[in-house]
């Protein structure tokens, strides 16, 4: 795990397959998580999943200005209110969809020292959790919008990709 990380964008892959548990994190992981760390602040984001970057496990880093978070095997053990609202994604630059999410929800997983963790998140944090969580599961923000406006997202990003493999 200690190539280059590059984001990968809409189209790859590795963002639409279920990512796998960590039995244990040791040396390796913990560096790997140092470097989502760092690839998720050098591109402004709050939230990053191990499979943005290319690497098939259950791991996330959140940072919203209270403290980094690295978890792995996250899953959300409860749920409470809804809300809708605007999401960004560094998978998906420049594209915004409206998702509906839980308000407050509890997630348990693994912290960095192999110690059992749970958050209870809410709000901004709440909504970080579940986005990287679905990336995790192989679900995109682009997976909430209505179809006429997959439909559109999809053509853009074909035009995008079309242009970018003519600059290379």
């Amino acid at each position: 795990m200690s190539k280059e990380l590059k984001i990968y964008t809409y189209a790859s892959p590795v963002l639409k397959k279920k990512t796998e548990c960590l039995q244990f994190i040791g040396e390796e992981e913990r560096a790997f998580f140092s470097s989502m760390v760092e690839i998720m602040h050098k591109a402004n984001g709050v939230g990053l999943a191990a499979n943005q970057v290319g690497v098939n496990k259950q791991m996330l880093v959140i940072d919203i200005g209270t403290g980094i978070i690295k978890i792995a095997n996250p899953k959300i053990i409860k749920k409470a209110g809804r809300v809708s609202q605007e999401e960004g994604c560094l998978s998906l630059p420049d594209i915004v969809v409206k998702v509906c999410r839980a308000k407050d929800i509890v997630v348990a997983g693994i912290n960095e020292h192999n110690q059992s963790v749970k958050f209870d998140a809410h709000d901004l944090l709440a909504r970080v959790f579940q986005h990287e969580v679905d990336h995790l599961n192989g679900k995109l923000i682009i997976d909430y919008a209505p179809w006429h406006r997959k439909l559109l997202l999809k053509a853009d990003f074909s035009k995008a990709r079309k242009k970018a493999l003519r600059l290379n």
